[in-house]
């Protein structure tokens, strides 16, 4: 397996839990195109023309809400491409050079940046400049401090900025969390979350200390972190951490392989999470409380997420992660609709503050606090 892409494996399928019924609709392709929608779309040109983006590509041709208008790429033979695939016209077609031109184009309303981490920061602002709202894949940038200047320079824009945390919209997901919130596991006691799998290219970007800002944890160790917190439904306040290198060679300095890290949170429940890169079929979350149980396995991958609780499986039609993700976009953006759990950059910042204090927690091996807001 060569990415994280290829480990989180072909396109997201989950499910709709009972609760969703506005949701309904997206229960397979052919139901969802055959939806009547005659409210503002959302038009989007994807920045970074890469595996990722492709999927979104691919799963923004059966949204309602939202289209793929335009593209961004250094690499012109893509763009053509693209224009032949997705009928993209020239006009909504630049490069990382021009892209600030957009700002004088009415037919695109959202740029999604697709690129590696340590490029998010600089060209999400310049988004937010050209009068665009922004899209920005996960994790946001590559700490804390860059992550708050891309939400200062959005807001000093007039300008929307989301993040693409497609499980916030996953329906077992959504459907534990419900479970969680009506008190059907108890008093929560403990969360456990591992990510990982074995990563190939030694050259690719996610190795690079400069474009990745950092090695598994910025890219898979992610999903525990914000796990974490929408399955206990608390914000941590400690952390330790523990970091294993067995090939220094292909994980260089500040590249992190494995990462084991411990959170605590304010009710007294803790957590034990792992991120790695050397290791296969790590893809799991578990949720613990006094009166039940919740498991996703696996939780974050493009599908199926899988899932059971103490009262059974967890059994709802097929969606596609990045379809209702975008359709869901559009209605943040026109309609100010609120998600279940956050998808705006404080929500990014937020796990941009853990990542600081786990790679502190590694670096001095204390415990350190956390403090989010």
């Amino acid at each position: 397996m060569n990415s994280r892409r290829d480990f989180l494996q072909k396109i997201g399928v989950s499910a709709l839990a009972l609760h969703l019924a506005p949701l309904a609709g997206w229960a397979n392709n052919t139901t969802n195109n055959e939806k009547t929608y005659d409210g503002k779309v959302l038009r989007v040109a994807i920045m970074g023309l890469g595996s990722y983006g492709t999927r979104v590509a691919e799963a923004m041709q059966s949204c309602t809400k939202a289209k793929l208008v335009g593209v961004i790429s250094g690499t012109p033979s893509k763009v053509k491409a693209w224009q032949s695939k997705y009928g993209i016209p020239e006009k909504n077609c630049y490069n990382y050079e021009n892209f600030d031109n957009i700002k004088n184009n009415p037919d695109i309303d959202a740029v999604y940046v697709i690129t590696p981490n340590g490029l998010h920061h600089d060209q999400v602002i310049r988004v937010a400049k050209a009068g665009k709202h922004a899209i920005s894949e996960k994790p946001m940038s590559v700490n804390a401090q860059q992550g708050q200047e891309m939400v200062d320079a959005c807001k000093k824009a007039g300008v929307k900025l989301l993040v693409g945390y497609r499980m916030h919209f996953e329906p077992k997901t959504l459907e534990v969390i419900r479970m969680r919130q009506a008190g059907e596991f108890g008093k929560i006691m403990f969360f456990q979350g591992q990510c990982g799998f074995t990563i190939g290219d030694p050259t690719q970007w996610r190795l690079n200390k400069q474009l990745a800002g950092g090695g598994a944890m910025m890219d898979i160790g992610i999903y525990a972190i914000n796990g974490s917190r929408y399955m206990t439904g608390e914000e941590p306040i400690w952390v330790t951490a523990q970091e294993t290198k067995t090939d220094h060679e292909k994980f260089k300095e500040g590249v992190d392989e494995t990462i084991q890290f411990q959170f605590g949170f304010p009710s007294g429940a803790v957590a034990s999470c792992l991120s790695t890169y050397n290791m296969n079929n790590l893809d799991r979350f578990f949720l613990d409380g006094d009166k039940g149980f919740a498991e996703l396995q696996p939780s974050t991958g493009y599908g199926p997420i899988q899932g059971r609780t103490h009262k059974g499986e967890l059994t709802q039609p097929i969606t596609t992660h990045q379809t209702v993700q975008m359709d869901e976009f559009a209605g943040i953006i026109f309609d100010n609709k609120k998600p279940v759990v956050p998808v705006d950059g404080e929500e990014a910042v937020k796990d941009l503050k853990i990542i600081d204090a786990i790679y502190q927690a590694v670096k001095t091996g204390k415990k350190v606090d956390i403090k989010l807001s």
